[in-house]
């Protein structure tokens, strides 16, 4: 994901290509046996990092036997896959605050790689904390109420008696935020009301949105974000272009 979770981004998510979603998989599928090895569970009641990779994995239609052959195979004697999170900042054109997560069995091999995406689109790689400071740590979980037929007051009392911090309304997008450590929480309460999501992850929410002019930034911004979730070792990119 990019960004904060715009409609624009969702619309965009709905609509991807196979091989796409395919690599949307994979890099959930990287999450998932990282949360199995470092809870040591395979039971997302008894691991709450489990518990939220699988409602990232549910919310872009990751199918459960793949949750769950994930889930065996991480568990599995001769499993040996062994990924480390690596996190990056830095600046995009125009200043744009930019958060890189990684996971990666070689450090390396991510960095160069990262740096590039960086060098080659007129930004900057920076310190560890240079930009993370500008963003919040959040819950966050889009209802696609695209045809109108769900009540917003109704959506938003559920919302918050489940637990959620925050609720808005952006054009067909319901979206809802809590506390991090509420997070499974609240997706477990919806669910149970019956609902589905288009959009639940832990997100590194702006503080505030930059808005890019010159055709050059904005084109230099979109490349630098292709390259970097094009990379097999990147799971999410994070920034604060308010690109609608």
């Amino acid at each position: 994901m990019s960004g904060h979770s715009k409609w624009h981004n969702i619309q965009k998510t709905k609509g991807a290509a196979d091989a796409k979603r395919s690599a949307a998989f994979t890099k959930i599928a990287r999450e998932i046996i990282v949360a199995v090895k470092e809870g040591g569970s395979g039971d997302p009641n008894n691991n709450s990092r489990l518990a939220t990779v699988i409602a990232k994995a549910k919310a872009v239609n990751m199918p459960n036997d793949n949750i769950k052959r994930t889930i065996d195979k991480a568990l599995g004697a001769g499993n040996t896959d062994s990924y480390e999170a690596v996190t990056y900042e830095g600046y995009g054109p125009g200043g744009v605050a930019v958060i890189v997560e990684a996971l990666t069995d070689n450090r390396q091999r991510t960095a160069p790689e990262v740096r590039h995406a960086f060098d080659k689109c007129n930004g900057n790689l920076g310190a560890i904390g240079c930009v993370s400071w500008s963003f919040d740590k959040k819950g966050v979980i889009v209802i696609d109420n695209e045809d109108g037929d769900m009540d917003e007051e109704t959506v938003m009392m559920d919302a918050l008696d489940a637990g959620a911090a925050d609720f808005e309304a952006d054009g067909p997008a319901l979206e809802i935020t809590c506390d991090p450590d509420a997070f499974n929480d609240v997706v477990k309460a919806l669910e149970e009301k019956g609902y589905s999501f288009v959009s639940a992850e832990v997100e590194m929410v702006p503080q505030n949105y930059i808005t890019l002019s010159g055709e050059g930034d904005v084109k230099n911004m979109q490349k630098l974000i292709d390259m970097l979730e094009d990379s097999d070792d990147v799971q999410n990119v994070w920034h604060n272009w308010e690109n609608d």
